[in-house]
């Protein structure tokens, strides 16, 4: 059999692990959770165990081409539901699609695809058919359509996996299911310590309603989450169940779990302000059975010390309030003394946080060690992970990061790195006078301004540089590009007066295809960068772009000026810093369009954290943007269209915009309102527009003022134009 198990983004990695431990050896991750082969059996100790999975889908049947309702009726119809289903049972359909241009409306899809199974059990059952059930099926069936693909799902595991049935009834504000708290102690440093007899001391200071507390005791008792859910499974109701095997399976998870509480030594501590929420943990502590495992107890982070500190090594892993869902006075503060209570009381621990609010972290006054990107809900969220140093430890650190530095910069630069230098140096001077009056914190100040030594060196708030090496070509010797880097990087560390450890270096060459977004790391770290007013979050790490482009600040800024009152479209979004721009400058609604759904994810953490909604009067749609233009019919006021220079998303052909470009903006122009302006923009270097564009349509050539000055030698950087549908006269001549 196959299965599908459903997760969160970036949680691919803790379910597979899941699915081995299960007893699966052929798993595969995909963007949406981790498909996996077993059995019935497999599936059932899937179900038991899974902490950090969200659902649990069967795969019974596939079709690789269906091109529209009436054949996907017809597939449906033809497929054997009667060994699944049987009439005496209640159904519900569900549809999902994905790149799909012939399903407009999920709703009828499944309708269809019901009809079909119903249609073909009154065949093969003399006229009955099973009932729908919309809100308490016995069964499920879940179709996913996947361009012209279409596969039929059984829901295996019924109820979602992260309802254990510990929580219900009164419930404070702020949530965190069960899940995402899993996943967020399988990624602490805790979680290295549970195979011990003595795990190490566990500690959450904002406990709220217990759900971290009470899902690291059932992983220090080996207790599976399935052992305490009160509902049955979804498998539970199909043909192939096998009820005495799923009696030894609990049996033996049963077994594990009375085995570890006789063995381990486990202290689990909890805190809250709230005496009404610390109330509500210890009745959900007892529906799950570990209430005697838990030192639960109404207190205020700031009232630790180091005195009253439960042991002197532990672990801290805690999701502290972040505005969304609550509200705080001064969160600001909140972390603030956080990171004072963890410096203070907490030397020698290590602590993971939770937040949805990254910028908050910056309060703590204390480095990650790493970072992991987890979503509660809807909300982009950052786990940062801490080693909190002993006085000792952190002075030893200090002194060693001092005496490696020192000796660093006592090396006199090599006659190459002292050219660079001396050109950065003359860059800054000239542009940061000017940077700074104009109120830009992030800007280029080097661009291959010595040939040999070809990079483009970026400087983010004074704080962080982005430094892109261009490739060298086959005839420079390797040994000599790697030492040219490295004079390029001492160089910048001693002009820019930025640690060493600040600057990011990548390789940038010529990319095509899905190249263009290949993955450089999963750090997923993100700091936060200011520009016209807004803050935006970028990323140094993971990808070879930092989710700003620099050259184009000029043309957001213009945006923002022209936004006023205006419906706003974004194309091939990115990370949504021109609709910012757009909100900021006081448009009416803004769209933002983009094939990828990490891009997207992105843009909405950016609007919520300048405080913008994103589902009333702000929309996101993952789309490739062409299809989305020929599928839509809506009117704006200002569209801003920068596309990739080479493109090949699926379900539609490769898109090139030399070649590209007249069908592009004859299709953005189509949804231009009267007197409406279309910004178009590429950084292909050597294009050009094409005469047809000019005769049909109304064209202003801005690339040069939307060039700022720190890209003022390279005005190839890109192209900007302005475009606007012509208008037509008709006269109207009376006769006499």
């Amino acid at each position: 059999m196959i299965f599908f198990a459903q997760c969160a983004a970036n949680q691919n990695d803790l379910v597979a692990e899941e699915a081995r431990r299960a007893g699966s050896g052929d798993v595969r991750t995909t963007a949406s959770g981790v498909e996996f082969d077993g059995t019935f059996e497999t599936g059932m100790r899937f179900c038991l165990n899974a902490r950090v999975a969200s659902r649990l889908l069967l795969a019974l049947y596939i079709d690789e081409d269906t091109r529209d309702d009436e054949e996907l009726f017809e597939s449906t119809l033809q497929l054997p539901w009667e060994e699944w289903i049987t009439p005496d049972k209640t159904i519900k359909v569900t549809c999902t699609t994905q790149n799909c241009r012939w399903i407009r409306n999920t709703h009828f899809a499944a309708l269809r695809v019901k009809d079909g199974i119903c249609d073909r059990l009154k065949e093969k059952f003399e006229g009955t058919r099973p009932d729908v059930d919309t809100e308490n099926p016995d069964i499920t069936i879940h179709v996913h359509v996947h361009g012209d693909v279409v596969k039929w799902y059984a829901d295996f595991s019924g109820e979602a996996l992260h309802m254990r049935g510990y929580r219900y009834g009164e419930q404070t504000d702020a949530l965190l299911k069960e899940h995402l708290a899993a996943a967020l102690i399988l990624r602490s440093e805790w979680k290295k310590t549970l195979a011990d007899d003595n795990p190490g001391i566990f500690l959450d200071p904002f406990c709220g309603t217990g759900t971290i507390a009470i899902e690291a005791a059932l992983m220090a008792t080996d207790t599976a989450p399935g052992l305490i859910r009160t509902r049955p499974y979804g498998f539970e109701k199909l043909p192939q169940f096998d009820a005495e095997l799923w009696a030894r399976i609990k049996e033996e998870a049963a077994e594990k779990r009375q085995k570890a509480l006789d063995e381990k030594d486990i202290r689990i501590y909890a805190s809250d302000v709230s005496p009404r929420a610390i109330k509500i943990a210890r009745r959900c502590a007892e529906e799950a059975g570990v209430d005697g495992l838990i030192d639960f107890q109404v207190r205020n982070i700031r009232d630790y010390t180091a005195e009253d500190r439960p042991g002197d090594n532990g672990y801290i892993v805690t999701d502290p309030p972040y505005g969304e869902r609550m509200h705080v006075d001064d969160l600001a503060q909140l972390y603030t003394d956080l990171g004072n209570v963890l410096q203070t009381a907490f030397k020698g621990w290590r602590a993971t946080i939770l937040t949805g609010a990254s910028d908050m972290l910056q309060n703590i006054d204390m480095k990650p060690d790493r970072t992991n990107t987890l979503y509660n809900g809807g909300i982009l969220c950052q786990a940062a992970h801490y080693i909190i140093y002993t006085d000792e430890e952190r002075e030893a650190m200090v002194q060693r990061a001092i005496e490696k530095k020192r000796q660093r910069l006592a090396e006199p630069l090599s006659p190459g790195a002292q050219l660079v230098f001396d050109k950065i140096t003359r860059n800054l001077a000239a542009l940061k006078p000017k940077m700074e009056a104009e109120g830009v914190t992030c800007y280029r100040v080097y661009d291959a301004d010595i040939p040999e030594y070809a990079a483009a060196i970026d400087i983010y708030e004074g704080r962080w540089v982005n430094l892109a090496e261009y490739a060298a070509p086959p005839t420079v010797d390797p040994a000599v590009a790697e030492a040219r880097l490295n004079e390029i990087i001492y160089a910048t560390e001693r002009a820019l007066s930025i640690d060493i450890e600040n600057i990011y270096v990548k390789q940038r060459k010529e990319q095509k295809g899905k190249s263009q977004y290949t993955k450089l790391a999963s750090k997923n770290r993100f700091n936060i960068v200011r520009e016209n007013g807004l803050k935006l979050l970028v990323n140094f790490q993971d990808y070879l772009d930092t989710g700003l482009f620099l050259d184009h600040r000029p043309v957001r800024k213009m945006i923002q000026e022209m936004a006023d009152g205006k419906r706003f479209l974004n194309l091939f979004c990115y990370t949504g810093s021109a609709t910012l721009n757009a909100i900021k400058g006081g448009a009416l609604s803004t769209v933002s369009v983009d094939a990828s759904s990490t891009y997207l994810d992105w843009a909405i953490a950016n609007l919520r954290m300048n405080g913008y909604p994103t589902d009333i009067e702000n929309f996101f749609y993952r789309d490739d943007a062409i299809s989305w233009l020929w599928a839509t019919y809506d009117r704006y006021d200002l569209i801003f269209c920068d596309p990739p220079t080479f493109s090949n998303s699926k379900g539609r052909a490769t898109f090139d915009v030399q070649r590209d470009h007249y069908a592009l903006i004859k299709a953005a122009a189509m949804h231009l309102a009267p007197g409406g302006i279309l910004i178009f923009s590429t950084n292909f270097r050597k294009f050009r527009l094409e005469d047809s564009i000019r005769e049909k349509y109304l064209v202003e050539d801005i690339t040069e003022e939307t060039i700022g000055e720190d890209f003022r030698n390279d005005p190839n950087v890109h192209k900007c134009y302005l475009i606007r549908n012509k208008v037509k006269v008709t006269l109207n001549r009376k006769r006499k």
